[in-house]
């Protein structure tokens, strides 16, 4: 349900657009409210989790979340509608967390627990493409406002069930690093801000570099808090693993590029090739479906092949199909020219996710399971957002008037694509990268190793 809500209102954008007067820039608050605010509280959340009990934190975000989407539902302004997702946002942060920790702490069996990521990662993954069809659906046959209020009843339900079949969890000692929050949470907010201010009203603005500079500040402060802290919140030694380091970094590439592509890709079906919301939903599907799929695929790959090596295929296997639908034009049809990219970005990122899920948590030691999924799910949600905002920069450049004509459209949809293209590229140089460090750091093992036997040998 929270995953899903990041994109919700997606295939809705062009309704509430004109609804609200939002301007192209000021649109994408729509969903950077909410992924800025599960972003930027998700190491909060996953602390809290861990010192008042996962269970406890769980249900308080539930209920949080079931009174935040039943105002954004009935939001009568623009305002208001921001203000309740990034309330939707803040709660998701406090109960998402525990959820990947407590099957990092209930599974010990390695390959029990890569099945259980697998299909956390699954949902995780395909939850853009499943809001975006639920979106959809309710767009045209409804109204935009019932994408939100679905919740109310689901989030009743989940209140109701959840006492009786979860357990808590135990509660670790300590306190909540209040600065080291605070920082991380500025600087990112910061950084998005500037983004889409300087969308919004070029890069001339005061505001915007004033925002990237408060970003800098505030991001520096937070490793230097992070780095003397007794409790850090985010405990910088998870960084000293170059996979896990790369898998965060990777994260943030590969969400940010597809993020933007399902933002823009929708308004791209609507805009220009006249699709409806509800079959704008539909064109998802082929998408969602090989997310989930990949689920029951990367298991027996990554046996056989290592996991570096998967994640750099399936990598290059996404970049082709991004790069494939980077060349949309006046002629470009729904069949093949969005439909098989799609497939494509579907194989390689949802396998690509699955397995930067498992690298982001791989070898931490308990206690800092809470810290690390956060870690995992701080980068998924703060990638989107930098995505979208950068992206929206280069689509209001090339499409620079208040209400683009249809080529204009194309051209800024173009250079969108384009963009999540390079994002995709880099994704490939980090996983070249961890895939060369990693043989280089067993190379040098089985070297110590090898030394050992021959000291030790009689």
């Amino acid at each position: 349900m929270m995953v899903l809500d990041a994109s919700i209102t997606t295939t809705a954008l062009p309704h509430i657009q004109r609804e609200f007067a939002f301007s192209a820039a000021g649109l994408s608050w729509v969903q950077n409210a909410y992924a800025l605010a599960f972003g930027g509280l998700l190491l909060v959340g996953a602390r809290a989790g861990d010192l008042l009990g996962r269970k406890r934190v769980f249900l308080l975000g539930v209920g949080l979340f079931t009174v935040a989407s039943l105002a954004a539902g009935v939001a009568v302004g623009a305002p208001w509608l921001i203000a309740a997702r990034a309330v939707q946002g803040a709660a998701a942060a406090f109960a998402v967390p525990s959820t990947l920790a407590l099957l990092v702490d209930l599974y010990t069996d390695p390959l029990a627990r890569g099945r259980a990521i697998a299909l956390y990662s699954a949902v995780i993954g395909a939850g853009a493409s499943v809001g975006i069809i639920v979106g959809g659906l309710f767009t045209d046959l409804l109204s935009w406002r019932w994408g939100l209020l679905i919740n109310v009843p689901i989030g009743i339900v989940i209140l109701i069930l959840a006492p009786r079949v979860l357990h808590e969890s135990v509660k670790a000692r300590g306190r909540l690093d209040i600065w080291g929050a605070l920082t991380s949470t500025a600087g990112m907010s910061a950084l998005v801000f500037g983004f889409v201010q300087a969308a919004e009203v070029g890069w001339s603005d005061i505001y915007s570099w004033a925002s990237f500079a408060l970003a800098a500040v505030m991001l520096l402060a937070f490793i230097l808090i992070e780095r003397h802290a007794k409790q850090p919140i985010t405990p910088l030694r998870l960084f000293a693993s170059l996979e896990r380091s790369g898998a965060y970094a990777g994260r943030v590439l590969v969400v940010g590029a597809t993020s933007a592509i399902f933002y823009f890709l929708s308004q791209y079906l609507q805009e220009v090739l006249g699709l409806s919301a509800l079959e704008t939903g539909i064109a998802y599907v082929p998408i969602t479906g090989m997310f989930f799929a990949m689920a029951y695929v990367v298991g027996p790959l990554q046996h056989r092949f290592g996991r570096p090596v998967v994640l750099v295929a399936a990598l290059l296997v996404a970049l082709v199909g991004v790069v494939w639908l980077s060349r949309i034009g006046p002629g470009t049809h729904y069949y093949p020219d969005v439909v098989l990219p799609l497939l494509l970005l579907g194989i390689g990122q949802g396998i690509a996710i699955i397995l930067l899920t498992q690298s982001g948590v791989a070898g931490v030691a308990p206690e800092d399971a809470g810290a690390a999924s956060g870690l995992v799910n701080v980068a998924h949600q703060v990638g989107g957002s930098i995505g979208i905002a950068i992206l929206t920069v280069v689509f209001v450049a090339a499409a620079p008037s208040p209400s683009p004509q249809r080529l204009e459209l194309i051209a800024g949809f173009h250079g969108v694509f384009t963009g999540a293209a390079v994002l995709y590229s880099l994704a490939v140089v980090l996983g070249i990268v961890i895939l060369f460090a990693g043989r280089v750091a067993a190379s040098r093992l089985a070297r110590a190793e090898l030394r050992d036997a021959i000291a030790t040998a009689p």
